[in-house]
């Protein structure tokens, strides 16, 4: 098993996709092990998107992940990486595959509705950003013996 990050962006939280995004989720046998609303300050959006610092489009996605709430979530199951990045789709949501979150409800690459840590390195980083250790909580669903061998 492992943890990934995902995170509803302003766009998402605003056009009422938090339930959406987590019943997919759910349905797909992944489970939420920590979750939280939060308003993004400054230094936390610098943190998150370091990887872009300098980039064209650097300062005005700090002002938009800054501009609403998020929710941030902690992601565990097999694979969950790669399953969550499959499930969220292409970061352009033109090309997006239908079924995926962008794919069917993103309109533009600015207003993608989530982000998703695209490695065990970021997602490790990133849930480091968000949560501590309280934050966790562990169990067990009643049909993972279904879903998992």
């Amino acid at each position: 098993m492992e943890t990934t990050f995902l995170m509803v962006k302003p766009d998402g939280v605003q056009r009422g996709f938090i339930g959406e995004v987590v019943s997919r989720l759910e349905e797909r046998g992944l489970r939420m092990t920590a979750m939280k609303m939060m308003q993004l300050d400054r230094e936390a959006a610098k943190e998150h998107y370091a990887e872009h610092e300098g980039k064209d489009f650097y300062e005005p996605l700090l002002k938009y992940i800054t501009s609403g709430p998020v929710v941030a979530m902690a992601v565990k199951g097999n694979s969950a990486i790669s399953l969550v990045r499959d499930m969220v789709g292409e970061t352009d949501p033109k090309d997006a595959k239908p079924g995926t979150i962008r794919g069917d409800f993103g309109i533009d690459v600015g207003r993608n509705i989530v982000h998703a840590a695209d490695s065990s390195e970021s997602a490790e980083r990133e849930l480091d950003i968000f949560f501590n250790g309280s934050d966790y909580q562990e169990y067990k669903r009643v049909e993972e013996s279904w879903v998992y061998e």
